[in-house]
């Protein structure tokens, strides 16, 4: 039960804009999970969320990656370094890469950790990235379009 409800609160965080506690427990709760304010609170700390600024004077929670910085970083690199193209077919993204870097760039896209990823299988310069919806891979698509801009 602690593990689904812990997944409804990634999936809300990820997709809303949520303040405070009684908005996540509302959620939850929509959601078809009960909560007390004191297993919300247990559960933002065992999740580590933490609040960011939104830009518009709110905050959201958001989940704290407990990757090293470095390392993330990396798998940025390595992702930017090797990726051309990218298209979907309905839940699975289709990502093109520089021959012979669909491996590295699948293992980094494993390692930045989408939540909208269930699991990457790559060739030599393709990777097929199952990905748990449509909408998630739209929304997906738009994560790794913004960290290519980034360049």
């Amino acid at each position: 039960m602690k593990q689904n409800r812990h997944q409804k609160i990634a999936e809300l965080v990820e997709h809303y804009e949520i303040e405070t506690q009684e908005e996540l427990a509302e959620k939850l709760k929509e959601a078809g999970f009960p909560v007390t304010q004191a297993t919300i609170s247990r559960d933002i700390r065992q999740m580590h969320l933490s609040k960011v600024p939104t830009g518009n004077g709110r905050q959201k929670y958001v989940i704290l990656k407990q990757e090293n910085k470095e390392l993330s970083d990396k798998y940025i690199r390595v992702l930017r370094d090797g990726f051309v193209s990218m298209d979907m077919a309905q839940n699975i993204l289709v990502m093109r890469t520089f021959s012979g870097m669909a491996m590295a760039v699948a293992a980094a896209v494993d390692a930045i950790q989408f939540t909208e990823v269930v699991g990457c299988i790559a060739g030599d310069d393709t990777i097929m990235i199952a990905v748990r919806s449509v909408e998630e891979t739209k929304t997906l698509m738009g994560k790794i379009r913004e960290l290519m801009q980034n360049r």
